[in-house]
């Protein structure tokens, strides 16, 4: 059986952290530059040196994503970022232009490089050029189907590895490759500024009626026509292993920590238990599933694993997510007094019940009993983002368990 890694997205050295003591195998994150993520917080490069160390601390590698589809003038700018990457020594590069390809390999050859699925990675004959280029990985394509997949597995070296995507959004356009967001607002997509076009509400104008706008419906559930539904693979990960993918992928470099550690976690513990026995796999299934609809999510596809996407892979009515679990803060440290420090998220009270999620896959509900800010004063809440102060709670934590909050639905109520 081939080794699965589990790879997990990091925005920021916070949830970097909290990616690896969560369950990732690796990390990928984004520098200030040549990523597809502009809009996320990104790392420096003292960020990114600080997060390597820690992640090579637990075992974890961590790569730098460099996939932008470049332009004359990026060339020369990716050659010096590459030789700044050179001294921090990641374990790899994702890259899907050829010409900052050639660059890696010149300037830091010692560096892996994977082949991002930006670049169409949809055929075996595909797979076996960039690995005669010097690819050690490909990502696939969002548009393969498992049994695609498996034929490449079947055509390609055996020591080539295969990643693809098991968790989060997916693009509309193909492989990632989309054109909207450059032509409605000037900030290209393939650059890394996407403004999510697709994820708006649309409408028809009939040019000699201008300002009256005419809904779009598709069986008149809506009007968000390029809205698809997140990726979720969780209930597939024996027929993701079968495929022989070597690499488990979850998107979302934008996502909060509680999100990575949710998603972490429960792939982590469902992976770790079908190697251990299939039946334990099957018998706590319904956990996963449930402890992955407690982060902020849309409905769920498998996306193109099992055939082409149907109508029911839209979403029409909204464009919203939703949050069944509120993020209150990441625990940095456990004073003498058993308090928690950490900086608040979002805000919550004295007497509240939470819960303290803790990377083994504990759930512990937990009382605020106090709350004190840096001074030692006194608080009934946490108003302020960002705040920096202490809780006491019934339950005694550690560091880097996560507090969260569970919200009331709606139909509930």
């Amino acid at each position: 059986m081939r080794k699965t890694e589990l790879l997990i997205p990091a925005g920021s050295l916070e949830v970097l952290k909290v990616a690896v003591l969560y369950g990732a195998d690796a990390v990928y994150l984004g520098g200030e530059a040549f990523g597809l993520r502009a809009k996320a917080r990104n790392f420096t490069n003292e960020e990114i040196a600080q997060g390597i160390a820690f992640a090579h601390e637990h075992g974890v590698k961590v790569y730098i994503t460099a996939n932008i589809l470049a332009h004359n003038d990026d060339l020369p700018k990716v050659e010096e970022y590459f030789k700044e990457l050179k001294e921090i020594a990641p374990d790899g590069l994702i890259i899907s232009d050829p010409g900052v390809f050639s660059i890696a390999r010149k300037i830091v050859p010692e560096i892996e490089i994977h082949i991002s699925t930006q670049a169409n990675n949809t055929n075996y004959g595909t797979y076996r050029f960039w690995w005669e280029q010097g690819a050690k990985r490909v990502v696939s394509a969002r548009e393969l189907s498992l049994a695609e997949i498996k034929e490449i597995r079947d055509h390609i070296p055996d020591n080539m590895q295969i990643e693809s995507f098991i968790h989060g959004a997916m693009c509309i356009s193909y492989s990632g490759r989309c054109l909207l967001s450059n032509f409605f607002t000037g900030r290209d997509a393939n650059q890394g500024a996407c403004t999510h076009p697709c994820r708006w509400k649309y409408a028809v104008v009939e040019e000699t009626r201008p300002g009256e706008y005419m809904p779009v419906y598709e069986n008149e559930r809506g009007t968000y026509i390029f809205n698809s539904k997140d990726l979720c693979m969780i209930q597939h990960v024996p027929e993701m292993i079968q495929a022989g993918i070597d690499s488990f992928k979850i998107e979302g470099r934008m996502k909060t920590a509680l999100y990575v550690a949710t998603v972490a976690r429960a792939y982590r513990l469902a992976i770790d238990a079908y190697n251990r026995d299939p039946a334990e796999y099957e018998k706590n299934l319904p956990w996963y599933l449930e402890e992955i609809g407690k982060c902020t999510s849309r409905d769920f596809t498998t996306g193109f694993y099992f055939g082409k996407p149907t109508e029911e892979s839209q979403i029409y009515n909204s464009n919203t997510y939703y949050t069944n679990y509120t993020y209150l803060g990441t625990v940095a440290f456990v004073d003498e007094r058993g308090f928690c420090k950490l900086e608040q998220k979002n805000k919550f009270s004295v007497g509240e019940t939470i819960e303290i999620m803790k990377p083994s896959g504990e759930n512990l509900e937990a009382v605020v009993q106090g709350i004190y800010d840096e001074d030692g004063s006194s608080q009934d809440s946490c108003p302020h983002s960002r705040q920096i102060f202490y809780a006491d709670l019934s339950v005694r934590p550690e560091p880097y368990d996560i507090l969260r909050r569970r919200e009331v639905d709606k139909t509930e109520e």
